[in-house]
């Protein structure tokens, strides 16, 4: 007789079986946030379904699909989420059926209604989602659309799939990032300056094979500071380094990891703790001075940490309280874990309770900020990031940002020219109401020259666009490659994910895609 199944974990139950993967990179908190967004997708194209596919997936909140045509025979040949079922009935509510099977935890809407019959009759409409993805849309669209969402200070990514070219542009006022996720994080371990609970504990432990290799390094450092004296902490120089290496493996036993993991670990043991060049711009941002009700309470405990850093711990950010992993014995290796641990969270009830002046001095309640968020303020306080984004109508506008990419000769071939032929495409379907090449080419192109040079000369930029890229735009006649969108689609859903998570830093702010190369760039426009 076979014994009965074991009682399923919390741990290991459906949704955190689902979402596993992505959770191991934002977190449960990351996915909570996810969770508890709602997005609309404005313009039914391959490329926008796409980028809805890639967020539904992961268990976005909700969706809505706004768009007020139906599907067209031209349509199926391009986009997974439209069949043959659904001809001549409407394109939202078909998006909307076929994206919502993916995922049964995501609830789904649409709207019957082009962008611009919303913002002509209730402009309302898209203030009460926390983001908005829109695709495709001609020049006037995009710009009433992109004003009317910098009004409302929701964050708008706008989709290009043009043939084997494709864009993304974010449009977003402030985006505050508390977990960038840097690729080379330094461990910041304070042995150059150790706290009073770890100092007591470096010096009343004896070194040998079986302790973390971070008292070994201690021993080490100090004689090396005994012996060059006048305030130096830590060595700088690749020489001074390789004294300190050379010090420790002149004593080294045989097989003793230890020894040689605090060798290796010179190069990188050091120098945390202090204020980076980004963290002391924020400390010395107009809304970290002054602060306001209506900002971001990140600015309340960016406040905080300052204070923290500057009156109180002598210049040095809060402990993170995180060990690398180290070869030692495991009461050692808890013992000094706890040390830095309990360090951590003393640093960070300081801060937590200097929020709670300032919440007060604001009249906010006391719960605006939890001591959690604190304690992760903290723990990522030399990596926090602050984004200000630019209004797409701008680039629209004689801008010296426009200036430093483009050069006194022909834009010919480069990245940047496509991506004004594709702004020129979308003036060209404002202005005469037809898809450049749908008809003819021949004619088109010489329509599309004289709209693209107007607009250069707009800018005020003395460039000319090459035919052959213009005669690229007018042989796709419009038409989405879905490889094409699919690629654009995924990288929009993924800088979706960083600002709705607040975590990792999102691309600022153009990302411009040529399939026939394969080359992409990011320019911030």
């Amino acid at each position: 007789m076979s014994s009965p199944a074991p009682p399923k974990s919390p741990e290991l139950s459906d949704k955190s079986k689902k979402y596993d993967r992505q959770i191991r990179l934002w977190g449960d908190h990351g996915q909570a946030l996810l969770e508890a967004a709602t997005i609309c997708v404005v313009n039914v194209t391959a490329v926008g379904c796409e980028t809805a596919k890639g967020l539904v997936l992961p268990g976005i909140g909700g969706f809505t699909v706004a768009d007020g045509s139906t599907v067209k025979e031209e349509d199926l040949g391009n986009n997974f989420f439209l069949d043959n079922s659904f001809l001549g009935k409407s394109k939202a509510f078909a998006c909307k059926q076929l994206l919502q099977e993916l995922n049964p935890d995501v609830i789904g809407d649409y709207v019957d209604e082009s962008v611009d019959y919303i913002l002509a009759n209730r402009p309302n409409f898209f203030d009460s989602f926390d983001l908005v993805i829109a695709s495709n849309l001609n020049e006037q669209s995009l710009l009433q659309l992109a004003n009317r969402l910098w009004e409302s200070n929701v964050p708008l990514v706008y989709c290009r799939s043009l043939g084997m070219l494709g864009s993304i542009r974010l449009q977003i006022k402030e985006h505050c990032i508390v977990e960038t996720h840097p690729d080379n994080r330094q461990f910041d371990l304070r042995l150059e300056q150790p706290f009073q609970a770890l100092r007591d504990h470096l010096e009343s432990t004896e070194v040998t094979s079986k302790v973390p290799w971070l008292l070994v390094l201690y021993k080490y450092l100090k004689a090396w500071q005994k012996e060059h004296g006048a305030g130096r902490l830590a060595p700088g120089s690749y020489k001074e380094k390789t004294q300190l290496r050379d010090a420790i493996k002149a004593d080294m036993q045989k097989d003793e990891e230890n020894y040689e993991e605090a060798i290796k670990a010179v190069n990188t043991a050091f120098g945390a703790g202090m204020v980076p060049s980004n963290l002391k711009a924020i400390f010395d941002d107009d809304a970290c001075e002054q602060l306001h009700k209506k900002n971001d309470v990140f600015w309340i405990m960016a406040k905080a940490l300052k204070h923290f850093v500057v009156e109180e711990n002598k210049g040095y950010l809060p402990l993170p309280g995180v060990l690398p992993d180290m070869t030692a014995n495991t009461d050692s290796y808890i013992a000094l874990q706890q040390i830095y641990h309990q360090q951590a969270l003393h640093d960070a009830d300081q801060v937590y309770h200097k929020c709670q002046e300032y919440l007060k001095q604001l009249s906010l309640p006391a719960d605006s900020i939890d001591d959690r968020t604190v304690r992760l303020l903290c723990r990522e306080a030399a990596g926090l990031s602050v984004i200000r984004g630019t209004r797409i109508a701008d680039e629209y506008e004689k801008n010296c940002r426009l200036l430093p990419l483009v050069e006194d000769n022909e834009l010919q071939g480069t990245l940047t020219a496509y991506n004004f032929a594709l702004r020129a495409y979308e003036r060209f379907l404002s202005e005469c109401g037809s898809i450049p090449g749908e008809c003819s080419v021949e004619q088109d192109i010489v329509r599309l020259k004289s709209i693209t040079s107007k607009m250069l000369n707009d800018l005020g930029l003395h460039v000319t666009i090459s035919d052959d890229v213009l005669h690229e735009i007018c042989r796709y006649g419009g038409a989405e490659l879905h490889a094409v969108s699919a690629f654009i689609g995924g990288c929009a859903a993924q800088e979706v994910i960083k600002i709705i998570t607040k975590q990792y830093k999102p691309i600022d702010n153009t990302f411009i895609y040529n399939a026939i190369s394969t080359e992409s760039v990011t320019l911030q426009l």
